[in-house]
Parts: structure tokens; C-alpha cells; sequence
């Protein structure tokens, strides 16, 4: 069974809107587009692509796949190469015209299209499309987590972990990695179980 994984650059106060540029997403009046870009430095692009290998699948919201459609296809290099030639799939409540050759729109029921595609694909991944993140969260219908957490503060914005969100265990696969100008990638994975709680020691050490 292939894997889902989802990558998003956030802040640190969970801010996920528009990281790409001025014109990304500016609903409610959202002021910082393109907030991500004055922190880019290679470390984190040699991560991106190094967190590509393997991908054989997009899957997108409606937003995204609209940001995607009007950008990747008029650029050239490795990423643009590899969007292009993947399978993208997507997902609205609507019924638009995909005009980006290779790209399916989901049938209604979403979440059973998206079960579908990992009998279909090994690596899907699902990049920004924060609303359609929302219900794969409430599902648990991922498998892995990808974030890179940049160190401003904006206040306010759509968030990573919003209305979907339900209680659920991740697990950190691989060592924390930051970047020279403060980005830190975290990857995690799905883990079996909802959080559990305790209550801590009188003198704050594990027993």
C-alpha cells in the first residue's frame, strides 16, 4: 500500500497561508505572501528536493492546484520537470476544467478516492492545500508529516492544524534538521492510538 504524505512550510505560530508569494492566497485581506521567501537559503532547497525522491503522485486541493496549473507548467528545471510528468489528482466540491494535462478531478467521495490512489501509487504527496489537509487530518487519512517551520510570527492566517484536526499520535522519523536561517524540517509519521495523559511526579522526574 502506497503513503500519503503531506508537506507544508509553516510559521512558528502555525501559519501556513501563502508562503509562496503576494498573490498565493490573499483571503481575508492576508498581508505576508511570499513570507517564506526572504528565509529560503540552499539548506532547505537541497531538502525539498531531497524530500521529492520517490514522489510518483500529486494530490492537491482546488487552491492549490489552481496556483500550480497557472505556475509549474511554464518553468523548467528538476521540480517543474517532476510536476509536470507526475498523475495529479484533486480535490473540490465543485466540477472545474483541468487544464493541466495529467490531472483527474476526484469523484465526490473524496475520501474513498483518496483510499483508492494508494492501491495506485507508492508516494502521493499532497502539498499546501490547507482546507482539503483539514479533512485528510480528520480522517487520519495520512502517513506521514512533513514541516518546515520557519521563526516569524505573524499573528494571524490559515493554520496548519485548524478545524480537521482530531486527537492522533505521530512519530519522529528522522532527526530534527535547521537550516542556516532558522527553518527546521521535522518529519513525522502516523502512529497507532490517540494521545494519552498522566499525571507528572511531585518532583517534575519520570518515574
Amino acid at each position: 500500500m502506497g503513503r500519503i504524505c503531506i508537506d507544508l512550510f509553516t510559521t512558528l505560530d502555525g501559519v501556513a497561508q501563502a508562503p509562496g508569494g503576494p498573490d498565493e492566497d490573499p483571503g481575508n485581506n492576508f498581508a505576508f505572501g511570499g513570507w517564506q521567501a526572504p528565509l529560503l537559503d540552499e539548506a532547505v532547497g537541497d531538502q525539498i528536493s531531497a524530500g521529492m525522491e520517490g514522489m510518483d503522485a500529486l494530490l492537491l486541493g482546488r487552491r492549490t492546484y489552481d496556483i500550480f496549473a497557472a505556475y509549474w507548467p511554464h518553468q523548467d528545471g528538476g521540480i517543474a520537470k517532476l510536476f509536470n510528468r507526475l498523475p495529479r489528482y484533486v480535490a473540490s466540491h465543485q466540477a472545474p476544467t483541468l487544464e493541466w494535462a495529467g490531472s483527474t478531478l476526484l469523484g465526490a467521495d473524496v475520501i474513498g478516492a483518496v483510499r483508492d490512489l494508494r492501491d495506485r501509487h507508492e508516494s502521493i504527496h499532497v502539498i499546501g492545500s490547507l482546507n482539503f489537509v483539514q479533512t485528510l487530518f480528520a480522517e487520519r487519512l495520512f502517513d506521514r508529516l512533513t514541516l518546515w517551520v520557519y521563526p516569524i510570527l505573524l499573528g494571524r492566517g490559515k493554520k496548519v492544524f485548524a478545524d480537521g484536526v482530531v486527537p492522533t499520535n505521530l512519530r519522529l522519523i528522522e532527526p530534527v534538521i535547521s537550516s542556516p536561517r532558522g527553518a527546521v524540517l521535522q518529519r513525522y509519521e502516523l502512529a497507532e492510538g490517540t494521545p494519552g495523559v498522566g499525571e507528572m511526579p511531585a518532583d517534575g522526574q519520570n518515574a
